[in-house]
Formats: C-alpha cells, sequence, structure tokens
C-alpha cells in the first residue's frame, strides 16, 4: 500500500495533477472491465511485458511511421507539457534552444507532448519575451503515451531534442539515436530512492550513441565525476542566460515593505520545502526577518496553508504565466531556494539577474556560487547555518550601495544566443 502510494506521488511529482487524473480515470476503466471479466469467469493473467507497460507506462514508445525526405528539416521537441504552469527553467529553455537551432538550419519547429495538448499561446508568450522569432511556422502534435491511435510521421533527417530521461527513454525505440539531443538539466537519478525507477533512468543516461545538451558546467563536471563517461564524449555543456529585457530590478513604491521569496514546492522534494519553512519560521523567531519590514511570499505551487512566527500569515503565489514571474522577481529583495542536488536550479540565477539577494544550499560541488553573482550565499543543508547565511544576506539586500555593487559585478550570461552559440554550431554541423 505504501509503495502504491508513493508510485502515485512520484507520478504526480513529474507529470502533474492532469496527467495523474487521466492516468486514475484508465485505471478505474481498466478495473471495471477486470471485474467484468472475472464475473464472467474469465481468469486475468499478464505477461511480463504486460506488466511492466502498465507500471511504466510513460515510457511507451512514440508510435512513428516514416515519410519521404521533407524540402526543410525539422527539429522536434518531444516533452510532457507546454502548458502555462510548465514553461518555468527547463521546459523553456529547451524551447528557447529549439527555436534558436531551428532558425539556425532554416528549419521548422514542432512541438510533440506527451501528458497535455499543447497551447500555442504559451510558446508564442515564451518566444516573443525572449525576443525570437521562428523563420517558419510551428507545429504541434498530441503523441499521448496512454494513446494507441495517434501517429507521428518521421524523416530521416528529423532531430529531437527530449527534456528529460522517460521522454528520451519513449523517443530511442521510434528514431535513429544519433538523431537525438538529450537536454539534460539535473541529475534526474536523484527524483527516485534506489529502485526500478532509478535503474532504467541511469540506463536511458548511459546511452552511448545520443548527443547530451548540459545544463551548467556545475551539472556536466558532476556527471561525468560519477561516471557516466558518454556524457564527456557525446555532450557539451552551457550556462544559461538571463536577458536584461526580461530580468531587472523593478522600481520600489514608496514605504513599501521588502520582500522575501521562498521557492515553495513541497511535492518536489529536491526543494527540501520543509526545511526551508523551518528556517523561515527560525529566521523570524529570531528576528532575522522583522515582520515590521518584511513580507514573505511563497512562491511554487501546491503550497498548504501556513502561519509563521504565531500568527504571520504569508503571501501564496502559484501558477504565475512566464512574463507575470519575471516581473515579480523584479521586486524581491532577498531570496531563499533550496535545491538538494548538483544543479543551481533557476530560481536563485533568476533573483541574482533581478537584483536580489539570494541564499541556496551546498551540494557536492555545488559549494560556491559567487561567479554567477556576488549576492548569491551558500550554506550548508542545517537550518541553523542557513539561519546565519539569511542574517548575512539581509544585511546585503538591506545595504544599497553593496547590494547594488554587487548586482553590477554580475557573471551571468544575458544572451540566449550566446549562451547557445558553441552547442548550436556543434550539432548543427554534426547532424
Amino acid at each position: 500500500m505504501i509503495d502504491r502510494a508513493y508510485r502515485v506521488y512520484c507520478y504526480w511529482r513529474t507529470h502533474g495533477m492532469s496527467a495523474l487524473r487521466q492516468l486514475v480515470y484508465r485505471k478505474l476503466l481498466s478495473k471495471l472491465h477486470k471485474s467484468s471479466s472475472i464475473m464472467n469467469g474469465e481468469q486475468q493473467k499478464k505477461s511480463v511485458t504486460q506488466i511492466n507497460q502498465v507500471r511504466f507506462e510513460q515510457l511507451a514508445p512514440l508510435r512513428t511511421y516514416t515519410i519521404p525526405s521533407l524540402q526543410n528539416r525539422r527539429v522536434s521537441v518531444v516533452t510532457d507539457s507546454v502548458a502555462k504552469g510548465s514553461l518555468f527553467g527547463g521546459v523553456g529553455t529547451a524551447l528557447i534552444f529549439a527555436a534558436l537551432l531551428a532558425n539556425k538550419l532554416d528549419a521548422q519547429l514542432r512541438i510533440v507532448t506527451r501528458t497535455q495538448r499543447a497551447e500555442p499561446q504559451n510558446i508564442s508568450s515564451l518566444l516573443s519575451l525572449y525576443g525570437i522569432s521562428l523563420k517558419r511556422d510551428i507545429q504541434f502534435r498530441f503523441a499521448a503515451f496512454f494513446d494507441e491511435k495517434y501517429e507521428l510521421d518521421v524523416a530521416d533527417e528529423d532531430i529531437f531534442i527530449t527534456t528529460s530521461w522517460w521522454t528520451t527513454a519513449a523517443t530511442l525505440p521510434s528514431v535513429r539515436h544519433d538523431s537525438i539531443i538529450y537536454l539534460l538539466q539535473e541529475d534526474e537519478r536523484m527524483f527516485y530512492p534506489y529502485g526500478d525507477d532509478r535503474v532504467k533512468c541511469e540506463a536511458t543516461l548511459r546511452t552511448p550513441d545520443i548527443r547530451f545538451l548540459v545544463n551548467t558546467k556545475l551539472l556536466f563536471d558532476h556527471m561525468v565525476n560519477d561516471g557516466l563517461s558518454n556524457i564527456s564524449e557525446k555532450g557539451i555543456w552551457f550556462e544559461p542566460a538571463f536577458p536584461e529585457n526580461v530580468f531587472y530590478p523593478r522600481a520600489k513604491t514608496v514605504g513599501e515593505k521588502n520582500k522575501f521569496f521562498f521557492y515553495a514546492r513541497p511535492n518536489n522534494v529536491r526543494n527540501l520545502f520543509y526545511l526551508g519553512i523551518e528556517v523561515i519560521d527560525e529566521a523570524i523567531n529570531q528576528r532575522v526577518l522583522d515582520l515590521d519590514t518584511w513580507d514573505i511570499f511563497l512562491v511554487g505551487k501546491d503550497i498548504p496553508p501556513i502561519v509563521f512566527g504565531g500568527d504571520y500569515v504569508p503571501h501564496r503565489c502559484e501558477n504565475f504565466a512566464w512574463g507575470d514571474y519575471a516581473e515579480f522577481a523584479g521586486t524581491v529583495d532577498l531570496g531563499l531556494s533550496l535545491m538538494s542536488t548538483p544543479h543551481p536550479s533557476y530560481p536563485p540565477l533568476d533573483l541574482a539577474a533581478s537584483g536580489a539577494v539570494v541564499v541556496t544550499n551546498r551540494f557536492g560541488g555545488k559549494t560556491d556560487l559567487s561567479a554567477y553573482s556576488p549576492n548569491l550565499f551558500c550554506a550548508d543543508l542545517d537550518r541553523d547555518a542557513l539561519v546565519d547565511a539569511l542574517r548575512v544576506a539581509v544585511r546585503v539586500a538591506t545595504d544599497s550601495r553593496q547590494r547594488e555593487t554587487n548586482f553590477r559585478n554580475n557573471g551571468l550570461l544575458v544572451d540566449w544566443e550566446q549562451a547557445f552559440s558553441g552547442s548550436i554550431d556543434k550539432y548543427a554541423g554534426e547532424i
């Protein structure tokens, strides 16, 4: 029972509520069919293949058929969803890279979603925000992993950009392996306890004949040092960009309190929600965060009602559109954003690019992020150590001169074309 509940939790965390609802609906239909069969005296038996297909349904291979060569090439992004709440961080990065690669090759961009139908206006809004205009019309295809009727046309010269180990695993059986670029933006093995999911994830990461595009040198070095030599041989890393027309400090109104930001995602365990709220509560109790001068904002999803310091109710902000999120980030003074993985994650970098001071945690080789910004402070994963880091960060955040000097010395890239120039030139010439 506990194992089943954990699998449901992992599925929800990975694929979202809409996909979970669809899964529950299909399971209920299957149960009804099974009950009917038993009542009719039929004995239900399943092969090993059938059992695995049910357990790992999201790995169902893309259903494809081959077409003759196209006049223009095509770049296909395979991802779960491009709904409004799905574009933060990784998926947005994948779409930007795919759009720039498609333009470089004078190719058509195709978005292939696996759990939800695409919402084209979300793509248009994202690319417009970053000043990217596609040379050719964009295509959208819904290739639901639970649908046995769709078919996806594939030409020999197509390029596929996968956005997770499970979309990579679903694409591998259906296309040429050397046509796949796996955009790796986290050590995805860390999403799971030691078990079947982790084993399948690692097997995908060790696929020898696909290309990897790795988000940050920190993550690239971690993966290579952990024995994934194929990533060293077939991969390239990039540092993300934070364009100055999107991420910048916004003006404050007279008398406005300072804003404290906490990245709150209780169902994404690597974001350490429960440690984070302990840190905030202790910081308030010690008056490191003085509620007379600070407002607390919890930004994320699935945030429960919380009271800090006995009676303070923080602001809860969920389901921001991308532009609204960037606008809000520019008003933040101090952030706490935790990520118990090797990647720095996007929120600390988003906030530093927007003029805020941020506290985050150390993990493995992630010990010091000051090369990105002097306004980024790392601490050990310990409540008191993080409170002490917040104490230092508050002093910087409220010292306008020091904070501004640090911001001016940011080392963050501000141009996506520059960020991806090496990888686009490399893959445009190879594939």
